[in-house]
């Protein structure tokens, strides 16, 4: 969840305020999703909204910092360090064979049962065709 600013906060830099609109709209809707009914889900399916409001969040700074270059490097590392965007999973994004990772738990081994990586991140040319495979952890296709 980002930073509320205060009076004794650092202001933002400029240009901030372009994406700040889009940026608060994902705020809401975490907001939303966090406080959405959980009866009747599984654990880990009550989590899925939050992960890919989260993913979608840091893939927004991700591609208006590294794809669009419309945002400055001062604003994309307070994106960062103020909590609008996940550092560590952008990270990931810019190392060969992860740009499409949807989070940082479908790459941990010990979160799956053989210690392996997750479903989602097997080529689709290895699965069997005609079947949809959801991750369990996140709920990517």
């Amino acid at each position: 969840m980002p930073k509320i600013r205060h009076a004794r906060t650092k202001k933002p830099p400029e240009g901030f305020e372009d994406i700040e609109p889009t940026l608060l709209e994902f705020a809401r809707k975490m907001k939303d999703a966090e406080n959405e009914p959980h009866e009747g889900k599984r654990r880990v399916e009550s989590l899925w909204p939050i992960f890919r409001l989260h993913h979608q969040r840091s893939r927004y700074v991700y591609d208006l910092y590294y794809k669009r270059e419309a945002i400055t490097k001062e604003v994309y590392e307070y994106c960062i360090k103020h909590g609008y965007a996940d550092g560590n999973l952008i990270a990931k994004w810019k190392k060969p064979g992860f740009e499409r990772l949807c989070c940082l738990r479908c790459i941990q081994p010990k979160d799956t049962n053989f210690g392996t990586t997750c479903i989602c991140r097997v080529p689709k040319s290895k699965l069997e065709a005609g079947r949809i495979v959801e991750c369990v952890l996140c709920g990517c296709r």
